[in-house]
Formats: structure tokens, C-alpha cells, sequence
């Protein structure tokens, strides 16, 4: 159940995005690479992005958790 009011909410979540930084960075970056290391950078981007996805399911659910702890507690 978590899980499912983390998904639905992950939406209207505010949040600071950095994609003029990124796109300024990681394009010209990108350009110098060769083909493999191309398909090699793209991996660890996409590594690196489903392991932040993952750890902030999971720092919800345990704030969700801790939440109800407290509540119970008064």
C-alpha cells in the first residue's frame, strides 16, 4: 500500500530540476565519447537513476512507517 501512495504522489512532488546543468554538461561530454563508450555511459546513467528511484521508495517508506510509529505513540 506504500508503495502505491508513493507512485501515485511521486508526480506532484516539487522538485529543483537541473537539466539546463546536465544538458550543459553531459552533451558536450557525450559527443567525445566513441560509440561503445557511449552505450557504456547511457548504462551507468540508467544504473545510477533506478538505484536513486529505488533508494527513495524505500527512504519514503520508511518515513511513511516512522510517521505511523509516532502517531501510535500518542
Amino acid at each position: 500500500m506504500i508503495d502505491e501512495i508513493y507512485n501515485s504522489r511521486i508526480g506532484a512532488i516539487k522538485t529543483k530540476h537541473f537539466s539546463d546543468e546536465w544538458e550543459q554538461t553531459a552533451i558536450p561530454f557525450e559527443e567525445s565519447l566513441t560509440k561503445e563508450q557511449i552505450v557504456m555511459f547511457h548504462k551507468l546513467c540508467d544504473l545510477q537513476s533506478e538505484t536513486a528511484a529505488e533508494e527513495m521508495r524505500a527512504a519514503y517508506k520508511a518515513g511513511f512507517k516512522d510517521g505511523v510509529a509516532l502517531m501510535r505513540e500518542l
